[in-house]
């Protein structure tokens, strides 16, 4: 696990998104382009040049003639090397603005014949640097967001991910409230002063937000209520899990395309998961702490 150290305004938004899978046939290209725009456009009251982004990985499809779940229909850039310089060409525009790129499964199961695909997007190799001179995170790392003077004000672990978000509830709001909680298990432990804490690969975009609950303090020999809240968010000490965010950064992977006029079902039909929306997530900082997390739903 990395540690990236980066210097931010106290004012200023951090784009977290992911699972682009370059080369897929149901590979969101406008959503991507969607992205792109937004990262370069004033948000939140904000100058564009405020603007950050997080990519959790899953660059490319990656999925060759020989993986079980390739089918000619659903891969529409079958060379890989194709994929990488697809994947670098399509973040030329926002280089300048991704704090890190991570690494992903579907780059990660080409390794041992391929290489490190990832860090080949990101930073290239030895004699052939790419272009886009990104941080590589490896499959997980901690930022540590500082002002120009040098004060942390929060820390962030970001990973690919692992596993999957799922619910057997028959009921919506407590099958999106058992995911947000499964969320919040698979990452509260992995840092334990990282105020945000994010990860993608389910392909889902869900955000579960700090919760306020009523707290009695002893204050100079007498009893005060107040609310919990994370202000004291430069603190070394561990933030309690109750008082952070998570997040899940959504995909640019369709499920199926109705538009196009191919008619053929993916992978994840197949598998019979469950339709989601496209998008990817924002975090809001204001004075050096998280206002708020926003999600975007690609059109």
């Amino acid at each position: 696990m990395r540690i990236i150290n980066c210097t931010l305004p106290r004012n200023c938004n951090i784009f977290l998104f992911g699972d682009d899978h370059e080369g897929a046939a149901l590979r969101h290209n406008k959503g991507f382009e969607q992205l792109v725009d937004k990262i370069n456009s004033d948000y939140g009251g904000l100058k564009h040049t405020r603007n950050f982004a997080v990519d959790h990985g899953d660059c490319i499809e990656g999925i060759t003639i020989d993986d079980k779940r390739y089918h000619f229909f659903e891969t529409k850039e079958r060379s890989i090397l194709q994929q990488i310089e697809n994947a670098k060409k399509h973040r030329k525009h926002i280089a300048k603005k991704l704090l890190v790129g991570l690494d992903g499964n579907h780059p990660f199961k080409l390794s041992r014949t391929i290489g490190n695909i990832s860090q080949q997007v990101y930073q290239g190799t030895e004699g052939n640097p790419s272009y886009l001179r990104v941080p590589y995170g490896t499959w997980a790392c901690v930022l540590v967001y500082k002002d120009k003077l040098g004060f942390v004000m929060f820390r962030h672990y970001a990973t690919h991910g692992f596993g999957s978000i799922t619910s057997q509830a028959k009921d919506v709001d407590q099958e999106l409230a058992n995911k947000l909680a499964l969320l919040k298990k698979k990452l509260k432990k992995k840092v334990g002063n990282a105020l945000l804490m994010s990860m993608g690969h389910t392909h889902q975009l869900l955000v579960n937000r700090p919760k306020k609950r009523l707290v009695i303090n002893e204050v100079y020999g007498s009893l005060e209520a107040s609310h919990s809240s994370n202000s004291i968010v430069n603190s070394d000490n561990e933030i309690p899990p109750d008082d952070r965010y998570y997040v899940n950064t959504g995909s640019f992977l369709k499920q199926f395309d109705l538009k196009s006029g191919d008619h053929f079902s993916g992978y994840a039909e197949r598998a019979g998961y469950d339709p989601i929306e496209l998008g990817f997530a924002v975090c809001r900082v204001r004075d050096g702490n998280i206002a708020d997390i926003d999600e975007v739903f690609l059109e």
